[in-house]
């Protein structure tokens, strides 16, 4: 699976994950990990990119995971994956 395919595939499940409860999230969050898993040979930008949305999914994870609100990480983890997407199909 290309960078582009994998990218596209963390977007189509934050979609499906956001608004959902915590149990239903969660398990969506915890199977992008390896997704967002860098292989250290892209580019430093595109590797880069990708961290920041691995962070952005764990940070929502992380306050799904301890009841806390997640409203506003969502736009962050979207917007992290999506900056990471436009990277690797410009490659």
């Amino acid at each position: 699976m290309t960078d582009s395919e994998k990218a596209a595939k963390v977007i189509e499940a934050l979609k499906a994950a956001e608004g959902e409860p915590a149990q239903i999230a969660l398990p969506i969050l915890n199977g992008l990990v390896g997704l967002v898993q860098g292989s250290g040979e892209a580019p430093l930008e595109v590797e880069e990119a990708r961290s920041g949305a691995f962070l952005a999914i764990c940070e929502i994870g992380k306050a799904l995971h301890r009841g806390q609100p997640a409203d506003r990480l969502w736009g962050a983890a979207m917007s992290a994956t999506e900056r990471w997407m436009s990277l690797v199909r410009g490659r």
